[in-house]
């Protein structure tokens, strides 16, 4: 059954619809006399929409397809199927000028600070060649421009002729926004932008890409692990498993009144600041059992339904073996979407 056919919202702040969106990969496994093609699911059906000027977050467990949805979007992963439009175009089908065209207006902003900067470029390269390319400066205009930028993200514009070996993992993250701001983009995908910094350098981050947000108009998809994080930063929040999404709703929403149960034994996993109130909460924690099935070989059911702590209530009270009926992902009240039987 498909995720959903259509999102129904026709309000034209729309900025981003992903309507049933896959992306498979080909795989071989074997020997040369025993191989054997496997399509890997990362995504599996998702619908999203985001609109102008708002944060949509994801959050999932590592390889719940959280980042190929972000990379798909930009092309970087050729999609299977599905529709993917920003601000009506659609991109699945773009290429040429076309493509590079509209890839000025969505940017990303990537996990690794290290791996993500080219070493053998200066920070005037790596900030203004973008600039150049797109037309938004020229060789006389690029060094000041970027110098600027650099005051936006919080670093000194002594720094442009440094090389990125000579920064710290949080300083070379700053240069990694300020590259996916210089050619004035609309939509950023923040893809775990905080995950492999310090403690105390993630806040600074966080609240750089907020101030630029409102500075600029920005429109996030924020991808993370911290769910603390996530519900900061976020208008709405999107759970993914396994390629798909199981529930969406307004970030507080989210938080209060959970409806699937992978949701929920997310949230309970949430330390708490407060001892008395910690050590309470960890009578109740939901402990998922078990491994995350293979994108590989998902179940016919609900995806989650080999680790639901929930799964025989559903048969018990809905007569569904979970199992063998996939559940429909549906609007259970406003804006707040969810697949599970039990919702």
């Amino acid at each position: 059954m498909n995720q959903v056919t259509s999102i129904e919202n026709k309000n034209d702040d729309i900025l981003l619809s992903i309507q049933n969106l896959k992306t498979h990969f080909e795989v071989t496994k074997g020997g040369f006399l025993n191989r054997e093609r496997q399509t890997i699911k990362a995504v599996d059906d998702v619908s999203l929409e985001i609109k102008r000027g708002e944060t949509l977050g994801v959050v999932g467990e590592s390889g719940c397809g959280k980042s190929t949805t972000g990379r798909s979007i930009l092309k970087l992963e050729a999609s299977t199927g599905g529709s993917i439009k920003f601000r009506g175009t659609e991109l699945t089908t773009l290429k040429g000028k076309s493509l590079r065209k509209m890839r000025k207006e969505i940017q990303m902003i990537f996990q690794d600070p290290y791996s993500s900067l080219n070493p053998r470029l200066n920070v005037e390269e790596i900030i203004g060649d973008p600039m150049l390319a797109h037309g938004l400066a020229d060789k006389k205009t690029k060094r000041e421009k970027v110098k600027q930028l650099l005051v936006k993200v919080g670093l000194s514009p002594e720094f442009i002729d440094r090389f990125p070996h000579e920064f710290s993992g949080g300083q070379r993250q700053r240069l990694g926004i300020a590259r996916a701001l210089a050619v004035e983009p609309e939509f950023i995908v923040c893809d775990e932008p905080i995950s492999a910094l310090d403690v105390s350098i993630q806040a600074q981050i966080i609240n750089l890409l907020e101030d630029l947000q409102k500075e600029f108009g920005l429109t996030y998809l924020f991808i993370a692990h911290d769910l603390a994080v996530v519900r900061h930063i976020s208008d709405k929040i999107a759970v993914m498993y396994l390629g798909k999404i199981v529930e969406l709703a307004d970030s507080d929403k989210l938080y209060d009144t959970p409806l699937h149960p992978y949701t929920k034994a997310l949230l309970s996993a949430v330390p708490f600041p407060d001892p008395v109130v910690e050590k309470e909460r960890a009578k109740t924690r939901t402990i998922l059992t078990g491994d995350v099935p293979s994108p590989a070989n998902p179940p016919l059911g609900c995806n989650f339904c080999t680790r639901c702590p929930e799964r025989a209530r559903a048969m018990s009270e809905k007569g569904i073996d979970c199992s063998k009926v996939e559940p429909e992902y549906k609007q259970a009240e406003g804006g707040h979407w969810v697949a599970c039987h039990l919702a």
